[in-house]
C-alpha cells in the first residue's frame, strides 16, 4: 500500500535531504508544499513542481513538517483542520510538541523523530561517507522517534516513514518526547556545543598570544580528537595523571557547582523551547 505524503518546507535545506530520500520510494507518494522562491528554485532543480497546500493535506496519510520551529505553531493552526481523520503528522524536532504549540485533533495522530547525524567514532568506508556530516547520504545514522499521541501502530508508521526520510540507518531508538527534549535542546545545544564553542575561543585567545593559527588548529583538533576518545571510552586509555590534575583544577573554575541541576531543570528545558518557538 502507497502512503501519501505531504512534505511542508519541501525546498528547504531539511526538505531537500529527505525528498531526495524519498521521491523514487515506490512505498511513498510525495507532495511538496514550498512558498518560498529559493526552495520553489530548489524543487525546480529536482525537476519537481509544488503543489498548493490546499490540494496536498486533504489527502495525506502522512505529514512531515521540515519546517523551522518558530513557523510550526502559526502554519499547524491553518493545517491541522484540513487534515484526514487518522492522518499522521510528524515533527522533525521536540520543539513544537514540548511547547504545545501544535493544535491537537483526537482523530490524528502525531509523531516526533530527529536525526543523531553520524557517530564521530563510526570508521567511514569512502570519502562520500567521511564528508557526509548531516547524515541522510552515505553515512549510517541512529534516529530517535517518540509517539507523541496515537496508538501503537501509529508508532510503527512512524518509524517507517523516518527510517525512509534519514537513511541510511544504523540503529532506530523509541524514547519519549520529554527525554527528545532534553537531549536537544538541552544537552546537545545549550552544554556541549555551548562548550565546543568556548573550545573553539580559547584557541583563538591562544592566537591572539602568538601561536601560529595552524598549529594551534593542528594542536587542538588533534587533542580534541584523542580527548572525546578518553571520555566517551572509546581510546581504551586513560588522561595521564597531569591532565587529571589539570582537569579537576579547571572544572570548578569553568563551570558552575549547580550547571548540572540547571541542564536538567525541566523548567528550564521548557522555557527554551517556548523561545525556540517563538511561544
Amino acid at each position: 500500500m502507497v502512503t501519501k505524503i505531504t512534505l511542508m518546507g519541501a525546498g528547504g535545506k531539511m526538505g531537500g535531504r529527505i525528498l531526495d530520500n524519498i521521491k523514487d520510494d515506490p512505498a511513498f507518494e510525495v507532495s511538496c508544499v514550498e512558498v518560498g522562491k529559493a526552495g520553489i528554485r530548489n524543487l525546480e532543480i529536482r525537476g519537481i513542481s509544488p503543489v498548493p497546500e490546499s490540494d496536498a493535506l486533504g489527502v495525506a496519510d502522512a505529514v512531515v513538517l521540515a519546517l523551522p520551529d518558530r513557523l510550526i505553531g502559526n502554519v499547524s493552526k491553518s493545517m491541522i483542520p484540513q487534515l484526514k481523520g487518522g492522518a499522521l503528522v510528524i515533527s522533525l524536532d521536540p520543539a513544537a510538541a514540548y511547547a504545545g504549540v501544535i493544535p491537537i485533533r483526537e482523530d490524528i495522530a502525531y509523531f516526533v523523530c530527529h536525526p543523531c547525524h553520524p557517530p564521530l567514532f563510526e570508521l567511514a568506508e569512502n570519502k562520500e561517507e567521511q564528508l557526509d556530516w548531516f547524515g541522510g547520504v552515505a553515512a549510517k545514522q541512529s534516529v530517535v522517534c517518540a509517539l507523541h499521541r496515537g496508538e501503537e501502530d501509529d508508532y510503527q508508521r512512524g518509524e517507517a516513514i523516518a527510517a525512509a526520510m534519514f537513511q541510511p540507518i544504523l540503529r532506530m531508538h523509541r524514547i519519549t518526547v520529554e527525554q527528545m527534549a532534553i537531549l536537544e535542546p538541552a544537552i546537545v545545544e545549550t552544554t556541549t556545543a555551548s562548550l565546543l564553542y568556548a573550545c573553539k575561543e580559547a584557541m583563538e585567545q591562544g592566537i591572539k598570544m602568538g601561536i601560529p593559527k595552524e598549529a594551534a588548529r593542528d594542536f587542538v583538533l588533534g587533542h580534541l580528537r584523542v580527548e572525546l576518545a578518553i571520555i566517551f571510552d572509546v581510546a581504551g586509555f586513560p588522561f595521564s595523571d597531569g591532565a587529571m590534575q589539570a582537569i579537576k583544577a579547571a572544572q570548578s573554575k569553568l563551570l558552575k557547582d549547580d550547571w548540572k541541576e540547571q541542564i536538567s531543570n525541566l523548567d528550564n528545558i521548557r522555557r527554551s523551547v517556548r523561545s525556540i518557538t517563538g511561544d
